[in-house]
C-alpha cells in the first residue's frame, strides 16, 4: 500500500540542511571593516565593541549596517 513504508524520505538520515553554527551562520565579521549607511551610503570605520546598528550615520542619522 502507498504511504505505509518506513523510508526516510528525500532528506534521509544524517542529511540535515542547517549549518549548526548559531546566529547568523556563526560568521563573525571580525574587528575591521566598515559600517555603511543603508540610506545615503556613507561609510565609517567599524569600532571594536560597538555594533554598527548602534551607530547613527553622521550625515543623515540613520542606523548603520555592517
Amino acid at each position: 500500500m502507498p504511504g505505509q513504508g518506513k523510508g526516510f524520505g528525500q532528506g534521509g538520515r544524517g542529511k540535515g540542511l542547517g549549518g549548526g553554527r548559531g546566529r547568523k551562520g556563526g560568521r563573525s565579521l571580525g574587528p575591521g571593516g566598515k559600517c555603511v549607511c543603508p540610506n545615503c551610503g556613507t561609510s565609517v570605520p567599524h569600532k571594536v565593541g560597538t555594533p554598527c546598528y548602534q551607530i547613527a550615520c553622521p550625515k543623515c542619522g540613520t542606523k548603520m549596517t555592517r
